[in-house]
């Protein structure tokens, strides 16, 4: 009885949580379901880890640098709180963490109710470490959004894909995917509490429902169907998913609630590269996907990914990689540096001189620049209505119109969750600027 008191103590005098994701928008959509479930179990969530009793870090660790930086944080923490760290980080690189870090409870990624657990235990004097298996956590579980105007739905766990350089699937696992039903009815109860705009997330959404034997397409016009003002965007798809179902899903983006926005990272403009990233498609593959989507929505925004100086990327397959992103013009290019991650199989690859790397990536993001304020200048004038979902600096407001290109206008009153009317004034790199109609 004694023990049993004491373990009760022990909990309510730990009830104070301070909660912080980093990385992907399926982690971020992680941490709102972490934040969530342990607000029901009545742990006080606090806004600052010096008013906290327990801490989570929901962690990332693609890239070295963001794993670095997210460790330095945890080797930071007071030892005067008890620390949780939970995410991809323990099940990418969980020798490094035991090693460098005092932490008192560990779980993997997307760990849904079973925190409430782990906090439990821990607030009761336990080192836990939960790492077994990968886990879909239930659609239906609370969350408290980061933004109440966002509503961040993971339509899946896991890929089908096998990149040679990726360590996410060690702690995604395989494809694992919800229902249409479930998607559909958590887009419901979300723009019931308020949400504007659905984000439908995952490491690749353009293998959603291959496992039970589900349609993309097919969700998208679901959720498209739902009664209500709000904007769809979909995440990140990878080229040969999206060849299998190409038609189609040009088809589905026309209704009017899809941002017309793609994803589709490259990696690289060279298809011996991309063999040796064990991507399952060709530089012809990409540039088909794209042709096909501007065909049927001309003002598309076009985002990309391209690594930069992997293994065996001779100069002339970079300088194939600068012609395709010359050619193709995308809107957004996220240029990575490559590094190589543990167990995966481009860590046993010779690579390149850092020096050489960096040179490279100057030369892609200075070319991508260039080419995303033209792709933005031509804009300019542009009418129409922008959905505002989050503050700027100052007094500005940060929306989107119906491509999702980042719109900002000046205003003293809040416009985040409201339809805006507006005029393109100014272009930049990285953003349009407005005014008010």
């Amino acid at each position: 009885m004694a023990a049993t008191i004491e373990l009760k103590l022990m909990v309510e005098d730990s009830k104070r949580v301070y909660v912080k994701s980093f990385g992907c928008s399926a982690n971020l959509a992680d941490g709102e379901v972490i934040a969530g479930c342990l607000s029901k179990a009545d742990f006080q969530l606090v806004g600052s880890p010096r008013d906290a009793e327990i801490l989570v870090y929901n962690t990332c660790a693609v890239k070295s640098p963001t794993e670095n930086r997210v460790m330095d944080i945890l080797r930071k923490a007071s030892r005067d709180k008890r620390l949780v760290v939970t995410g991809c980080l323990p099940l990418i690189n969980f020798e490094r963490l035991k090693n460098e870090v005092e932490f008192d409870g560990v779980a993997g990624p997307a760990p849904g109710d079973r925190i409430v657990e782990v906090l439990r235990r821990v607030a009761a004097g336990e080192k836990v470490i939960l790492l077994g298996g990968t886990s879909k956590p239930s659609l239906c579980l609370p969350r408290i959004p980061v933004n109440p105007v966002v509503s961040i739905i993971p339509i899946n766990y896991g890929c089908l894909g096998n990149c040679s350089y990726c360590c996410v699937h060690f702690a995604r696992g395989r494809l694992r995917s919800y229902s249409v039903d479930e998607v559909v009815e958590r887009v419901k109860q979300d723009l019931a509490s308020g949400a504007k705009e659905v984000w439908l997330t995952s490491q690749d959404t353009a293998c959603y429902g291959k496992d039970i034997g589900a349609s993309l397409p097919d969700l998208l016009r679901r959720v498209c169907e739902v009664e209500g003002d709000f904007f769809v965007r979909l995440g990140m798809m990878n080229p040969n998913h999206v060849v299998e179902m190409l038609d189609e899903l040009v088809e589905a983006y026309k209704c009017g609630k899809l941002f017309k926005f793609l994803h589709l990272p490259v990696q690289s403009g060279d298809d011996n590269v991309l063999g040796l990233m064990n991507r399952r498609y060709t530089v012809e593959d990409f540039k088909a996907v794209v042709q096909a989507f501007r065909k049927e929505i001309p003002r598309l925004t076009l985002s990309t990914d391209v690594i930069c100086g992997f293994p065996g990327e001779s100069r002339e397959a970079f300088g194939r990689t600068k012609r395709l992103l010359a050619e193709v013009q995308p809107d957004i290019v996220n240029v990575s540096k490559f590094f190589s991650r543990p167990r995966t199989q481009a860590e046993k690859m010779e690579a390149l001189s850092p020096k050489e790397v960096k040179r490279r990536s100057g030369e892609l993001a200075e070319l991508s620049r260039k080419i995303s304020f033209e792709r933005n200048w031509a804009w300019m004038g542009w009418e129409g209505t922008v959905l505002f979902d989050e503050r700027g600096k100052g007094e500005s407001w940060m929306g989107r119109n119906f491509v999702y290109k980042p719109i900002v206008v000046k205003g003293d009153d809040s416009l985040v969750g409201r339809f805006v009317p507006v005029r393109v004034v100014n272009a930049f790199s990285t953003y349009l600027e407005a005014e008010i109609l």
